[in-house]
């Protein structure tokens, strides 16, 4: 499957969870030379690598370099791929420079709207591509990837057009069996996944942990699906990117062709990690605001995200407390 184009890539992936490990993995199988930057799964990754079950064939992805720091890196990256989540807390310019090269280029494959002008101010003399994955992915266990559907990526030139190296990556993508065309306005494609993201991720949450299907199974929460897709259309054409007439329509169609689905806002609540509320909510919400628009629904959903992230870190100090007071060993009473 390996590419004579492909000899040459060295890659450093950031952030090795479902996205980073199932992609980087691909990227390896395309020939290039593919380093990770891993932290919770280090362990299981340098011993036996990324294991991803998938419809398109199983494999195991041995990584050139596996990393518990940057400082241990060696090497020259063409791409370093970051695939963290969009967390405020998180200065993925400061992360990456160090291991930012003269010609490397740096591909946000991430969640969200506005996420690139933070990069690209920082390293403004590196390549800033801006890319969206379309697949259903879950992390089952350390090193463990469980690829359930679709993969398709979209990849542009931040803040428009292609490149050379943008062109050369979806070439590498698709030498994996991973559609991946350039995306002249990648911009207008980050709203047109917000489309999907805002209402599916933040209602999986909030109605206590159900799949798309069950999203939409039900009259009130599809209408509130449809609801805030509209008002991400109303931000996006006011920030002058206007979406296609039938985008709603096509969303809710092909969710319902999908196997049901539990996103991944809805993956990270349940294991008590932080929520891409932000990136999902919060900017197109602070947006609309600055374009003196009224998003009720939008509002609604990120103050209800908002609280539910508060009582997520609420329950995390009450167990570090109960943890500090009976020792590490010692189980609290009554808790057998």
């Amino acid at each position: 499957m390996a590419a004579a184009h492909a000899k040459s890539a060295e890659v450093l992936v950031i952030g090795t969870g479902a996205v980073g490990g199932f992609y980087g993995a691909k990227l390896a199988q395309s020939g290039a030379r593919v380093s990770v930057l891993c932290r919770s799964d280090y362990s299981a990754v340098k011993a036996g690598g990324i294991h991803i079950k998938s419809p398109q064939g199983d494999f195991t992805f041995r990584p050139k370099q596996v990393l518990q720091s940057l400082d241990e890196y060696r090497g020259n990256p063409d791409y370093i791929l970051v695939t963290l989540k969009v967390l405020p807390q998180i200065d993925v310019a400061r992360l990456i420079e160090k291991s930012v090269k003269p010609g490397t280029s740096v591909v946000l494959l991430q969640n969200g709207v506005g996420i690139e002008e933070p990069v690209a101010r920082a390293l403004p003399d590196t390549e800033i591509i801006s890319g969206l994955a379309f697949v259903c992915l879950q992390r089952s266990g350390p090193g463990q990837i469980h690829h359930q559907c679709y993969g398709r990526l979209a990849l542009g030139t931040y803040p428009a057009g292609s490149s050379e190296k943008v062109e050369k990556l979806c070439r590498l993508f698709a030498g994996a069996d991973i559609p991946c065309l350039p995306e002249q306005d990648i911009i207008a494609a980050r709203w047109r996944k917000l489309v999907w993201n805002a209402p599916f991720n933040p209602i999986s949450v909030l109605s206590g942990g159900v799949t798309t299907a069950q999203i939409l199974a039900l009259p009130d929460t599809r209408e509130m699906a449809e609801k805030i897709m509209a008002e991400v259309c109303l931000v996006a054409r006011a920030c002058g990117h206007p979406l296609e007439a039938d985008i709603i329509p096509k969303n809710i169609q092909a969710t319902e062709k999908m196997a049901p689905y539990k996103t991944s806002m809805l993956q990270d609540y349940t294991a008590g990690r932080p929520m891409e509320i932000e990136a999902i909510l919060g900017a197109p919400l602070r947006m609309a605001k600055q374009h003196g628009l009224v998003t009720p629904y939008l509002e609604m959903t990120y103050s209800l995200m908002k609280l539910a992230e508060r009582h997520l870190e609420e329950k995390k100090h009450f167990k570090a407390s109960l943890v500090d007071f009976f020792g590490k060993k010692a189980a609290p009473p009554g808790n057998n």
